[in-house]
């Protein structure tokens, strides 16, 4: 099948005239009717109705138009993805990223890319606020945690862990700790990033669940923070395990309560709405995937 033919076809219907679709076209009449008629025997079906004012299509002609109008936006957009993978990354990435996780994992996968592309420059926003996607001032978003808004055109790419940790001074004390209800006996600090930096729901197996309020001693807006005031022994908080992971292998943090989980979260990329992303947007995603299953 040509698919010429179905696009002239497509335009005769949307023009409602063979000389309107051939200037859409930009070739002639007898082209575009010749064309059309081929298609007509070689379907053996008459799409059209023809007279001197004006071209109409049949009943058939409606369906088959239809089905033409999907068929030419399907092989438009694979030519255009095509295009897309194929053509180098250029230009400047703008990304916003959350304080903790840009600085941990963001940061040197930027360093990587703009060392493998160089025609490509990044411009990399570490905020824990939410930027608006629609503005036009970035690329894409990295956002951690969960995602409230369902809209969004957004990929998860890679999960983490919240871990209940604090400093080797409160050893004898986490000790002592069998159930997360006994947090309340020491002090934790609140991360006043979160929605609700509070309240914790802890899980042990398939049944055992224990929803606990804590009361902070120290709260502070950002993850960074937390965990500075964690390492200066200001008390007890929950934090990624992207974040704490080398501190608790080398002994500076301590896992408490390790047998008891709090939820995990996700790791996801957003975009704004646009039917296609640039290949530099395309190709620092893959790049962060890699990363993030290399550290899994």
């Amino acid at each position: 099948m040509n698919l010429n033919r179905l696009a002239y076809f497509a335009a005769v219907v949307d023009a409602g005239s063979f000389t309107r679709a051939a200037e859409r076209l930009g070739i002639t009449k007898a082209v575009v009717s010749h064309q059309v008629a081929q298609l007509e025997r070689d379907l053996q079906t008459n799409l059209l109705i023809r007279t001197t004012r004006r071209v109409h299509a049949t009943e058939a002609g409606r369906m088959f138009h239809a089905r033409c109008v999907m068929i030419l936006r399907e092989a438009e957009d694979a030519f255009d993805e095509l295009a897309q993978t194929t053509a180098a990354p250029t230009g400047t990435l703008r990304i916003t990223a959350p304080n903790d996780y840009g600085t941990a994992k963001v940061v040197g996968v930027v360093t990587a890319f703009t060392a493998h592309h160089p025609a490509c420059r990044v411009e990399l926003t570490l905020s824990d606020e939410t930027v608006d996607l629609v503005s036009g001032k970035v690329d894409m978003a990295i956002r951690v945690g969960w995602l409230v808004d369902s809209s969004q055109q957004a990929r998860k790419i890679g999960s983490f862990e919240q871990l209940l940790v604090a400093g080797p001074a409160f050893a004898d004390r986490i000790a002592a700790l069998s159930d997360p209800m006994d947090l309340a006996a020491l002090p934790f600090i609140a991360n006043m990033a979160l929605r609700e930096p509070l309240f914790w729901q802890f899980s042990r197996g398939d049944l055992e669940r224990r929803a606990v309020r804590v009361q902070s001693v120290i709260a502070i807006d950002t993850t960074p923070g937390v965990l500075a005031a964690v390492h200066a022994g200001g008390g007890l908080s929950v934090l990624p395990d992207y974040l704490v992971a080398d501190d608790l292998a080398s002994g500076r943090l301590i896992n408490v309560l390790p047998e008891w989980r709090l939820p995990s979260g996700g790791i996801y990329t957003v975009y704004p709405a646009a039917r296609f992303r640039p290949p530099k947007v395309t190709a620092f995603v893959e790049m962060l995937i890699r990363a993030e299953r290399s550290a899994c």
